[in-house]
């Protein structure tokens, strides 16, 4: 489990008073483990930072949640070649699939100096990483494609063409599949695929961290919508029993 830099502290949803009703109100901080406090009912479990939407909505249900990163994300081999292709090269599209795909894409964009562009998306998730520069790049990002379901392979197949030979700029993470250059290759574009960015896991995480998120009886591994999935893990709360510990990806 590889770190690019030492684990801090985890950030916990916390009591910091009682309601009207005598139940706990919740506030989130990072700090170190104490042993005064509860055991967690939930450990999130996305890179550092990205778990905040969810705690948060889990704190209005009372529910104590304790953050362990248990991915980081790294430089690809490719990174330092993007922004210099942008300067010298035009793209019909550049496809982004991942919210990181795209965070490591905008860097470079700027760096190249906020050349036009069209992007595509794989969904929303993805999409939203580019709504701040979309209100203020006056046009000069543009996002022009989202496919009907959310996945690479219907993604490639849906991509409009607009020539006979459209050139795409796929920047991607060392890990995905190839399924989406074939697919476009298959039809006619010419794909030059940058590895950008690479997923690796943590490599320390701190002993006591580690024996309070055993404790937990949920662990949620999720997606840029984990918001969304607050239903289920309450669910899941109500569920368990006995000391199982509930795991949903």
């Amino acid at each position: 489990m590889a770190s690019i830099c030492p684990f801090s502290p985890p950030a916990i949803a916390a009591p910091r008073s009682l309601d009207p009703n005598g139940r706990p109100s919740f506030r989130l901080h990072v700090s170190s483990l104490s042993p005064s406090l509860s055991k967690p009912e939930v450990v999130v479990t996305r890179e550092r930072g990205k778990n905040a939407k969810l705690m948060s909505a889990l704190a209005k249900h009372d529910i104590w949640c304790l953050e362990v990163p248990l991915i980081e994300h790294t430089e690809g081999p490719d990174v330092g070649k993007l922004p210099s292709l942008l300067c010298e090269s035009e793209f019909d599209w550049i496809i982004t699939t991942s919210p990181e795909a795209a965070a490591v894409f905008l860097e470079a964009w700027k760096v190249a100096g906020t050349p036009k562009v069209r992007i595509g998306v794989v969904g929303a998730g993805t999409a939203s990483v580019f709504q701040d520069v979309l209100q203020s790049s006056e046009q000069s990002l543009e996002i022009a494609f989202c496919p009907s379901k959310a996945t690479g392979k219907v993604l490639a197949s849906e991509l409009p063409k607009y020539c006979e030979n459209s050139k795409v700029l796929y920047p991607a993470s060392v890990k995905a599949g190839s399924e989406i250059e074939e697919g476009l290759s298959s039809r006619g574009f010419d794909v030059i695929r940058l590895n950008t960015y690479n997923t690796v896991a943590v490599e320390h995480v701190e002993k006591k961290t580690l024996e309070l998120a055993l404790s937990s009886p949920v662990v949620a591994v999720a997606s840029p919508s984990a918001v969304r999935w607050v239903d289920s893990i309450l669910e899941a709360l109500r569920v368990h029993g006995q000391g199982q510990q509930a795991l949903f990806c």
